[in-house]
């Protein structure tokens, strides 16, 4: 049997002696004991942090992200319950570093004394398990250099927020540097057995996190927060969470009290997201209804202006969509023969008549020459 050479700069640069340190670090046996996590950080009793993962909260502009983030910090330097999140660090991991990598120091200095005032501590003199870093002038290289050093030389750490993620890198929309600051971040918490909760917005248009971090921060995160700014008071945040590896819990609210604090908004009910339904699951009279707006001025001259027309055919009956689904479903409705093409024209099957061809019956959509039980069952 032919053997084969590995062409990989790693296998060339590689010595046994490095080879041998690395294998004993990822080399698991059956035989060995591997201690449970501990779980240092909960929601209501659903565990969203442990130690040697990392997490995250995530939230559009102005959603109140870093209050959150704050009751977090004084649930552990506290270890007690601050809004709904419950702390229990070990004795020899009770320190926490702060570092933000976007505001003003005077705005850093402000979240670090309400996170004092939160964990019932005194705000007027230096906290020893508290350590704040502001980084906003700092390069990306230096940020991550100056956060590996920390990690490497404070001892007692058992919490870091890294609030500004993205900071971290140029390009969030770069795949290679998107994966680099997640293995950044297994490779921190892992090798300092430690826990890091990480800050993302999320994009302006809909609720995936921002650039290709985003997604790889889905994927790797222990826990993602959503903090979300209430559809019914606009001083109401809500959380909840997005992807989480323990249970789900019950998404909880806050508002700003009168002393700048988040407070918890008891007996709310936060906003429920109504389930997407699939456009070909709808009845027929919905497709008939949506249909007939969509061909209200007869046949339609080109794809693009059929898609256009389904677009707002769909929308008129509350199920507004993008382009993708649309092309699917334009498909979908022409498998069925529901709608048929002739040249360049697109037009309804039923309710043509040879005096009036572009005017469909809405009534007769899915009538009996087409057959509606015929219709159900090709779904």
């Amino acid at each position: 049997m032919e053997t084969r050479h590995s062409n990989s700069p790693i296998r060339e640069q590689m010595t046994r002696e490095e080879f041998r340190v690395i294998w004993q670090s990822i080399h698991l046996k059956t035989t060995d004991e591997y201690a449970v996590p501990p779980e240092i950080l909960r929601v209501n009793g659903s565990t969203i942090g442990t130690l040697g993962n990392f997490s995250a909260s995530t939230g559009k502009a102005k959603s109140k992200k870093t209050f959150n983030v704050s009751a977090i910090v004084a649930a552990a330097l506290s270890n007690k319950e601050v809004l709904c999140y419950s702390a229990s660090f070990p004795d020899d991991k009770r320190k926490v570093l702060y570092i933000d990598t976007e505001q003003s120091k005077y705005h850093c200095q402000k979240v670090m004394k309400r996170i004092l005032r939160l964990a019932g501590l005194p705000e007027q003199q230096e906290n020893p398990n508290l350590l704040f870093v502001a980084m906003r002038e700092l390069s990306p290289e230096e940020r991550r250099a100056v956060i590996d050093f920390m990690l490497s030389n404070i001892k007692g750490l058992g919490l870091v927020i890294i609030d500004g993620v993205r900071d971290l890198m140029y390009d969030i929309n770069n795949p290679t540097e998107s994966t680099e600051i997640i293995n950044l971040l297994m490779r921190w918490s892992s090798s300092f057995n430690l826990h890091i909760h990480t800050v993302l917005h999320l994009n302006k248009g809909d609720d995936n996190t921002r650039g290709h971090i985003g997604t790889e921060l889905n994927n790797k995160a222990e826990t993602v927060l959503q903090v979300t700014k209430s559809l019914l008071d606009a001083n109401v945040s809500e959380v909840k969470a997005m992807h989480i590896r323990d249970k789900d819990f019950e998404p909880f609210a806050f508002r700003i009290n009168e002393e700048s604090l988040p407070e918890l908004v008891v007996d709310y009910e936060c906003q429920k997201k109504p389930e997407r339904v699939a456009l070909t699951d709808l009845p027929d009279n919905k497709h008939s209804e949506a249909l007939a707006t969509a061909f209200n001025k007869g046949g339609i001259q080109g794809y693009n202006n059929l898609i256009e027309a389904l677009k707002r055919g769909y929308a008129s009956i509350g199920y507004e969509r993008g382009r993708n689904t649309l092309v699917s479903l334009a498909k979908w409705l022409m498998s069925r023969n529901l709608i048929v093409k002739h040249d360049k024209t697109y037009s309804l099957a039923q309710g043509i008549s040879k005096e009036n061809q572009h005017k469909p019956d809405p009534q007769n959509l899915f009538g009996d020459e087409l057959g509606i039980n015929k219709f159900n069952h090709q779904k």
